[in-house]
């Protein structure tokens, strides 16, 4: 005999209790955005809530998110001058590493993840050394730089390097140089499945780094590509990182799924500049409850299988589980 399923009938309390995914502020790491300058805290029109700071207003901001139980932080850096070969973060006087100096000298148990990638400080705006004749980066020439980019955020006391390039072999060049280097205990958080998308329309806005020309498809991933999406994000934990991310994240939650079986290592999810602008415009248009959503939202991340999550929203997300 057909026997019906039979759904609890629960109060508040038991409803807490039997939950099966949960959401708490050590989850989140919060993006940051540093401009070379003083006195600097610039919103980004594409981005409400979002701002480009200056070292001494990225202090200011640490402390809030100290006070609101926030303590990790990912950063990306925007110089005052960029070239071809982004040579501000090779200097050990570069805004990302002064950046860190600072903010560990003043919050020593913030968390510093500090985003590894060329495209914010080249005036072409791409990931890498350009290999022209191809109209892409040069794969082996970006990678001797990557390291020296590792390198010198493991000296200003970073506490995990974040490559987001999608270079081949990458995390293994990098963990070679870290641990040639001293620098073994170093954690790499790899951005592993990272997708050519539509979706990080204003983080180009916020961080100034539209490419010049051309796009990033010939290094970042087809959205269309599934079983490859896996594949990569499975060589990185062979190369060595020691986290792994999917990014952007809502419209890629069968592919969080599917790497979060294949894995050991826990996996982060960047929850992308045009999935929380687009929330946010809906918030404005007043077409939904804005706190559910983006709750709802963060859920969905955990439930797919992500142990971290990458959000602007996570101001407003701390604000909410503090109430």
């Amino acid at each position: 005999m057909f026997k019906r399923f039979r759904r609890l009938r629960m109060n508040s309390n038991l409803r807490d209790l039997v939950r099966e995914t949960s959401i708490t502020k050590d989850d989140f790491i919060y993006p940051l955005f540093v401009k070379s300058g003083e006195g600097i805290k610039k919103e980004v029109g594409s981005l409400p809530g979002v701002f480009q700071m200056s070292v001494d207003t990225i202090l200011q901001e640490c402390a809030q998110l100290e006070a609101l139980g926030l303590h990790s932080i990912i950063l990306f850096g925007i110089p005052s001058v960029k070239d071809s070969i982004g040579s501000d973060a090779l200097c050990e006087h570069g805004i990302i590493a002064t950046a860190i100096k600072a903010i560990k000298k003043e919050f020593p148990k913030m968390f510093v993840v500090s985003d590894l990638c060329f495209c914010e400080f080249t005036d072409h705006g791409h990931c890498g050394i350009l290999d022209m004749q191809h109209e892409s980066v040069n794969n082996d020439a970006t990678l001797e730089i990557l390291a020296k980019q590792a390198l010198i955020h493991a000296k200003s006391g970073v506490d995990m390097i974040a490559p987001s390039g999608m270079m081949d072999g990458m995390i293994a060049f990098l963990r070679e140089a870290l641990d040639a280097h001293g620098y073994e205990n170093l954690p790499i958080m790899s951005y592993s499945t990272k997708f050519a998308s539509a979706y990080y329309g204003p983080f180009r806005d916020v961080a100034e780094s539209a490419p010049s020309f051309g796009d990033r498809r010939t290094y970042q991933m087809d959205p269309a590509n599934r079983r490859e999406a896996i594949a990569e994000s499975i060589e990185d934990e062979l190369q060595g990182a020691d986290i792994l991310m999917v990014k952007p994240a809502l419209a890629y939650l069968d592919i969080v799924r599917d790497i979060k079986e294949r894995i050991t290592t826990p996996l982060a999810v960047y929850n992308v500049s045009g999935e929380y602008a687009m929330l946010k415009a809906a918030q404005n248009a007043g077409v939904i409850d804005y706190e559910r959503v983006m709750m709802e939202t963060m859920i969905a991340f955990k439930r797919a299988g992500a142990d971290i999550i990458i959000s602007y929203h996570a101001k407003e997300v701390a604000r909410i589980l503090n109430t």
